[in-house]
């Protein structure tokens, strides 16, 4: 008989979302009006130290609209890192634009700003600067770079609500920021995503072009072609029951990981980063083995699921996918993108579940250290 499985991720769902989503459904307004959205957004806006921030279908669907409302369009080139999620290229190619793939930092994982310098031509018309697995990018460095060539900057925060870069929070410090709520996040909307910024033209425009590009002068009256990208006042009315804990979820998350890298503190991995000047958050417990060790990774995520334990190999580097194959690619000192390729064949990812019971942290710890043979 099969063990019970410890999944990586279980959405964190108590008395409080229940309420606030039976208020939703109960009051009538279901769809994308309610008072939920608004407060959803302006409570996200606070937390964030944002001026405005936007409520939208999905973390994907805000990353597309926020380059459009950005002037993205065909024959663009917009600087991505290679090691991330799919969406992040995919919102690029949707807009007729090229995404550019440039190698990460080996101490923090997001864009090396090296590599992002090297990657720079006149068609960039900007920078996607990811915050991986909950830690900030090198923001000082990829701003100083674009402010001196009118290079817009857009933070993906999809994994690091409530990280901080130099004190000051992410979303609040390019063009803008976009944030996912998908079931597996910091917080969670089951889908839904944010965008933030300090840019109030900005705001508006993305605003305009997520409500089907409708005139908010004159109903039904539409400036261009938009989309349907609304987030619903149900998943607004759990947004705001989430939020309202998040800092309990960071300091359970904070938790965890200090007790897995004290239990794994003998085992030959790397756990997630943290720069001196960023305070990371634990979307996910990142475990990194030693390059020797590289071709052993898949077996010991697949005798960890036999011990009853699920994981996740790290990303797959976009350039080794048939959309992006034929993309440009950029290191710190010459082509290609070896540290997010090395990356990608020794890292995996621990359940973090703010659910977990001491127990289970135990079992996954235990777990490890046998499929490691410590």
């Amino acid at each position: 008989m099969s063990k019970p499985m410890i999944p990586v991720a279980v959405p964190d769902i108590g008395e409080r979302e229940r309420r606030l989503v039976n208020e939703a459904v109960e009051s009538g307004w279901v769809s994308s009006i309610g008072e939920f959205v608004n407060r959803f957004e302006r409570e996200f806006a606070a937390f964030c130290e944002s001026e405005y921030a936007i409520a939208v279908s999905n973390g994907t669907t805000a990353i597309e609209v926020t380059l459009k409302a950005l002037g993205v369009g065909a024959g663009d080139e917009v600087i991505v890192p290679d090691f991330t999620f799919a969406a992040v290229p995919a919102s690029v190619v949707h807009l007729g634009a090229s995404p550019v793939l440039v190698d990460v930092d080996q101490h923090h994982w997001c864009l090396d700003p090296a590599a992002v310098k090297r990657a720079i031509t006149r068609r960039t018309k900007a920078v996607i600067a990811v915050h991986s697995y909950g830690h900030p990018a090198e923001m000082d460095a990829i701003l100083e770079l674009c402010r001196a060539r009118g290079i817009r900057v857009l933070e993906d925060c999809a994994e690091a609500h409530g990280a901080r870069y130099r004190g000051r929070r992410v979303g609040s410090l390019g063009d803008a920021g976009t944030f996912s709520f998908y079931g597996n996040k910091i917080v969670t909307t089951g889908e839904g995503g944010m965008i933030v910024t300090q840019d109030g033209e900005l705001a508006d425009r993305i605003r305009m072009l997520k409500d089907h590009a409708m005139d908010p002068a004159r109903r039904y009256f539409h400036l261009e072609a938009g989309y349907n990208f609304r987030m619903t006042n149900v998943q607004a009315a759990l947004g705001c029951a989430q939020l309202a804990r998040i800092d309990e979820f960071l300091a359970k998350r904070a938790s965890l990981l200090a007790r897995y890298v004290e239990g794994l503190r003998a085992a030959p991995l790397t756990m997630n980063p943290r720069m001196p000047w960023a305070d990371p958050v634990n979307w996910v417990v990142c475990a990194v083995l030693p390059p020797e060790l590289a071709g052993r990774r898949d077996e010991i995520l697949r005798r960890l699921r036999e011990e009853g334990i699920d994981t996740r190999p790290f990303f797959v580097p976009l350039s080794e996918m048939p959309p992006y194959s034929q993309a440009r690619t950029f290191g710190a000192v010459g082509a290609g993108t070896p540290v997010g390729r090395q990356l990608s064949t020794t890292g995996f990812n621990l359940p973090t579940s703010t659910t977990l019971t001491p127990s289970q942290v135990e079992q996954v710890i235990d777990a490890v250290r046998r499929c490691l043979e410590l």
